[in-house]
């Protein structure tokens, strides 16, 4: 009777990435014997299968069949013990892919959340009370102490305000491709603090002269050639810096909430309406305390309290460093576009296979990229070509340890990251003409209320015009509180039902109506301010400028369902590794609709100018129908409000593949 027997035991080691991007697995040969019993752990937690039993004579000792059997038990302890220590760690760590500031999987209770997440928002808030306390009155400063002539003041204005926008861009494309998020964030916030800084001196010592200029009426003398240029340069570097960070800074926000996790997801949605709160809640508080000051003359102070908040910004930004959640920034999204395209054009004579499946889809991921694949889809067919896989390509395939040229083989998912941007352009182009309605706040909407009567039951004490939109801002921000805070929960409580939300493109198609109604109402106006209009020549009317109030209001709700829908839609239905540049999309549509709105506003006043006639919006309102221009840009926006339906009925969703951390594990041979 054998009692005794020689044996190896083999075991597979696996080491698992907790986000699932890849595994390895290696045999290793453990031999075991009376004297001596070990169970290694390299790794803090190691899985032990036993895959295969042989007998043998070995030189290396003897086990009998009960020490056999004890070993056998304790490696399934061991295993079942390391199951549940790894369950325990990944239920810890966020499973979306993002990091902590050492590059490792980010622990939610360390990392993320509303702790950072209002850290950000504090930032956000800090920068929007510094910029528009440049930007809203920058009109004034030119006419009154760069002397410049209405004409030169607003384009100029323009162009600035259109740079700005592309600067979004920029701060998207760096902040995806190389950058990453925070040091986006950060560098160029310091870049607008560069740009305030010296645009505070250079007023505080050369600029206002003589004394007590500045004010509306009051001219500074001329400035040199080089205070000019240092001037541009300034204001030139502060829209760099706060067009760069914006979509950077938000997205950022984003990414402290795993939307993997669905409280936390639901958090992530939410954050895009704060956000847009707290750059209304800046833009208020600019808008009406340094505003007051500029009027004054009171540049210099305004200017350095501006400074400061952009300062107090920055260090909000840096202080939560080690608490940040982090996605890794990826390729640089032109190259891959530019890839695809000629990639499919090389391509041409080839024969589109009928199934994705036949399509080339790298198998594995690099540890370096959290993004997640993308669904093959049978829209733009002509650009599969590119992942057509082609004979010249079947050499290299076979080969694991070599990557295809990517100018002449794309994957699947790389195709689709150009399919998902092209399919948001139809979608991108109704938000341009949408944004007509918002830029008519900032000039037409005043210009309306210069013609108004301006006093109130204070006496000596008169509106300023351009303070009617905190009507605006303010309906934006209690609209996007009410909301979630009040409205919802009230229909729920009524109802005793869990509502179902509009979605982001309902969102946006309700804005729209309400945009178009704000319009027509703003017309309406018009047309009771020209009854009482006073004769004489004078600009004026005895219509109090409080009627203004609902125009101002019902824009400020429709702002609120446009934006930030419009925010979150192009957030969810961009591929991972342009969240950034999806944001920069969003937000340049803006700059395209102040564009656009110039270029009706100038056709408009050419054609109704003919044969001597004062045109539409001339000099004197009272001499004008401003009132056809606000019904003009009802109907455009009930034609947008048609074309956007039509184009939200034929989107197609981004289908990502789910994000899981046990991936399937084939056995070792």
């Amino acid at each position: 009777m054998l009692s005794q027997l020689q044996f190896y035991c083999t075991f597979t080691e696996i080491d698992i990435d907790l986000h699932g991007s890849h595994v390895r697995k290696k045999q290793t040969i453990f031999l075991y014997s009376h004297q001596k019993k070990a169970l290694p752990f390299h790794y803090k937690f190691l899985v032990l299968v036993p895959t295969s039993l042989s007998c043998f004579s070995s030189f290396l000792g003897i086990m009998d069949l009960k020490q056999l059997s004890a070993v056998r038990d304790e490696s399934s302890v061991t295993m079942n013990e390391s199951e549940e220590g790894k369950k325990r760690l990944l239920d810890c760590c966020t499973k979306d892919g993002s990091t902590d500031r050492h590059g490792k999987p980010a622990i939610k209770a360390k990392t993320g959340g509303w702790k950072t997440g209002s850290l950000l928002l504090v930032s956000e808030g800090l920068a929007a009370v510094a910029f528009t306390g440049v930007e809203v009155n920058m009109v004034l400063f030119s006419k009154t102490v760069l002397r410049q002539s209405n004409a030169e003041a607003a384009t100029m204005f323009s162009k600035w305000m259109g740079t700005l926008y592309i600067f979004s861009l920029l701060g998207a494309f760096l902040s995806d491709s190389y950058l990453g998020r925070y040091l986006t964030s950060v560098v160029f916030l310091a870049v607008m603090n560069v740009g305030l800084v010296v645009l505070s001196l250079l007023t505080q010592a050369f600029m206002l002269e003589p004394e007590g200029c500045g004010k509306l009426g009051e001219l500074c003398k001329p400035q040199s050639q080089v205070e000019v240029a240092m001037f541009y340069l300034s204001i030139y570097l502060l829209a760099l810096g706060s067009g760069s960070i914006e979509p950077a800074l938000a997205t950022l926000g984003a990414d402290q909430f795993d939307e993997e996790d669905p409280e936390e997801s639901r958090s992530k949605t939410k954050f895009f309406s704060y956000f847009y709160v707290a750059l209304n809640i800046g833009s208020l508080v600019a808008e009406t305390l340094l505003v007051y000051m500029e009027n004054m003359g009171r540049w210099v102070i305004a200017f350095w309290i501006s400074t400061a908040c952009g300062f107090v910004a920055l260090l909000s930004i840096i202080s939560g460093a080690p608490r940040y959640r982090h996605i890794r920034p990826c390729c640089n999204p032109i190259s891959r576009f530019s890839q695809v395209i000629v990639a499919s054009i090389r391509k041409t004579k080839l024969t589109i296979p009928t199934s994705g499946e036949e399509l080339y889809e790298a198998r594995g991921r690099n540890e370096k990229d959290s993004t997640r694949r993308i669904s093959h889809t049978d829209d733009f067919k002509f650009l599969d070509r590119a992942a057509v896989i082609a004979p010249s390509d079947m050499l290299i395939l076979p080969d694991k340890s070599e990557i295809p040229n990517r100018w002449r083989l794309c994957t699947v998912t790389q195709v689709e990251e150009v399919k998902c941007v092209l399919r948001l352009l139809p979608i991108w182009f109704c938000t341009i003409l949408a944004s007509i309605v918002f830029v008519q706040v900032l000039s037409l909407f005043v210009e309306q209320g210069s013609a108004m009567n301006t006093s109130t039951m204070i006496s000596g004490f008169h509106i300023p015009p351009a303070s009617m939109t905190a009507f605006d801002i303010i309906s934006t921000s209690t609209f996007i509180i009410c909301y979630e805070k009040i409205l919802i929960p009230l229909y729920v409580k009524l109802t005793k039902s869990k509502p179902k939300l509009p979605s982001e493109l309902q969102r946006i198609g309700i804005g729209l109506v309400i945009s178009t109604v704000a319009m027509v109402i703003a017309g309406l106006v018009e047309q009771h301010r020209l009854r009482f209009a006073n004769e004489g020549g004078e600009e004026t009317s005895s219509l109090s400028i409080f009627w203004q109030t609902p125009q101002y209001v019902l824009v400020g709700v429709g702002e609120a369902f446009i934006y930030v829908a419009q925010w979150e839609f192009f957030a969810s239905q961009i591929p991972d590794s342009l969240k950034s540049m999806g944001l920069g999309l969003s937000m340049s549509s803006s700059a395209l609709g102040s564009y656009l709105c110039s270029i009706i506003l100038s056709v408009v006043m050419k054609i109704t100018t003919r044969h001597g006639k004062p045109g539409w919006v001339p000099a004197n309102l009272n001499d004008g129908h401003l009132d056809r221009f606000f019904f003009l840009s009802a109907a455009l926006t009930a034609l947008d409000l048609v074309l956007f339906v039509m184009c939200a009925k034929r989107f197609k969703f981004i289908a990502l593949e789910k994000r899981e951390v046990g991936q399937e594990m084939e056995a070792t041979a």
